[in-house]
């Protein structure tokens, strides 16, 4: 470990590697500022300029520096404008805009960078010193094992669905795999679902699939919904940036307890950013007293600390999974596995062992990630704050441009621009329909990685033996099982519950 530590040193303190973490957290910083956009779409839009690189410990500090920018910089809006930047900042809202409101939009602000700043480095910490037990296991793992694991980050997709909403998850999943079984199959070197078409023989590309699922529907939503766009804050100059001492003395148990809770949350396959962040939230109401239950949604502190402490730990801890497992914690994460993918890099139990100069640079880097956004962040409040007010005539050519440039640049064929103009259009039906778009990228990814593992499997143990003969994956596929059943089982009781109420009534 202590040599795999310093391997990570001196190979995130290169130069190269500082200024993409730099440049990694000054974009993130400004996508995450904007309403409508966020890491997902802008990770889509960098992993060409990534595969560019062609470093993978560089390629992926600069991927992970753009995403945790991104949920840092996402509560500038939530607070001045109330217009959450990405998902995992709508918590942030309920408190830092009413602080603004208030006139503490600078305090507001400060009490945010602090916090993500904490959840962050606290994050990094808990990082370090769980990952290489998970790593541990890397010796049990066989081909029947991941794919059992993959069976498990596929079934814990219902996280991704809102109340209700397992089953159009569970739907969006399948599509997924659907999807990742156009082309060469895995037991078989030949063409299939290709329709004739001699584009599809290597399957969807997965950067074209990535920006039509994300990129795309968010440029026409904000020209079917302009509320989306940017709209410009409050006005007025932001000043009174301190906090009191007192003030500290009450955000720091929060801090505290988000941290921790925000991490492990980030380490559940199928959790991330978006859920810590409202679980810390309510958490935090739950356990305050009862005059401090009245502040909440109204300026409170606690309030506004605990979300956005909860999401970057989550940010954090959602590179558990992905790295030592090789299963996305988080759409984000998802499409940061692809871009690890296309880098040639096999994320799972053994990459701490085969690849540790990545591994562990990139642990590193949200050491230094974290601390530059605090230092850039503090200062240039005031004038990042103008970005707000970018108008919607330039924001909508910005996003179609990169977005047509990357599918392009990808796979360098003409054809991907019209699969993605087809794909994206169907992935705006589907977010109007209230479909979740992100266990579809999961599906398809985890796809290709699921029907490998279950042919090399077959292959060993001469058909589906091996579901008796390992009990690890007897287990995990036992647990993918309950994890698919327990929602709708909970969703069951409850409504079960509620007309047993109101009948009694």
């Amino acid at each position: 470990m202590l040599e795999g530590i310093l391997i990570g040193l001196g190979t995130a303190f290169s130069i190269t590697n500082i200024l993409m973490v730099i440049g990694g957290c000054l974009i993130g910083t400004f996508i995450g500022m904007l309403p409508g956009l966020g890491p997902m779409s802008i990770i889509a839009i960098m992993i060409p300029v990534a595969i560019s690189i062609g470093d993978p410990s560089t390629a992926l500090i600069l991927l992970a520096g753009v995403y945790y920018g991104a949920i840092f910089g996402g509560s500038t809006s939530s607070i001045l404008i109330n217009a959450p930047g990405v998902a995992s900042t709508v918590a942030t809202s309920f408190d830092g805009y009413p602080l603004a409101r208030q006139g503490k939009a600078g305090k507001a602000l400060t009490v945010a960078a602090i916090s993500s700043f904490c959840g962050g480095t606290i994050g990094a910490i808990l990082l370090m010193v769980f990952a290489p037990a998970l790593a541990s296991v890397a010796l049990l793992f066989h081909s029947a094992e991941y794919f059992a694991l993959m069976v498990v980050g596929l079934s814990a997709i219902a996280a991704f669905a809102g109340s209700g909403q397992v089953g159009k998850a569970l739907l969006m999943t399948l599509l997924g795999l659907i999807m990742a079984t156009v082309g060469e199959g895995a037991l078989f070197n030949m063409p299939r679902f290709t329709m004739g078409v001699m584009d599809l023989q290597s399957g969807f590309g997965f950067i074209t699939l990535a920006m039509a699922m994300f990129a795309l529907p968010e440029a026409i939503y904000l020209v079917l919904d302009p509320s989306r766009s940017a709209q410009g804050g409050e006005g007025g100059e932001i000043k009174d940036l301190r906090i009191t001492r007192d003030e500290a003395r009450t955000i720091a148990p929060v801090i505290g307890r988000q941290s921790i809770q925000g991490f492990l949350i980030g380490v559940l396959p199928g959790a991330g950013a978006t859920i810590a962040s409202f679980l810390g939230y309510a958490v935090e109401r739950n356990i305050a007293t009862k005059e401090e239950q009245e502040e909440f949604g109204k300026g409170s502190l606690k309030g506004l600390a605990a979300p956005e402490t909860a999401n970057n730990a989550a940010c954090t801890g959602s590179f558990v999974p992905l790295l030592t497992l090789g299963i996305p914690g988080s759409g984000t994460t998802a499409i940061l596995l692809g871009a690890l993918i296309a880098l040639n890099v096999t994320p799972g139990p053994r990459l701490m062992l085969d690849d540790p100069q990545i591994f562990w640079a990139v642990i590193i880097s949200m050491y230094l990630g974290n601390l530059i956004l605090l230092i850039l962040n503090l200062p240039l409040i005031p004038y990042i704050a103008k970005v707000l007010a970018v108008p919607r005539t330039f924001l909508i050519p910005f996003i179609l441009f990169f977005t047509l440039m990357g599918a392009y640049i990808g796979q360098n064929n003409a054809t991907e621009l019209l699969i993605l103009v087809g794909l994206g259009v169907c992935a705006t039906v589907l977010r109007f329909a209230d479909y979740p778009l992100a266990p579809l990228l999961i599906g398809f990814i985890l796809g290709s990685m699921l029907e490998n593992n279950f042919a090399r499997a077959l292959q060993l143990y001469d058909g589906l033996g091996f579901v008796l003969e390992r009990p690890m994956t007897l287990g995990l596929l036992a647990l993918a099982v309950i994890l698919v059943v327990l929602p709708s089982y909970r969703a069951r009781r409850a409504r079960l519950r509620a007309e047993g109420v109101a009948d009694a009534d």
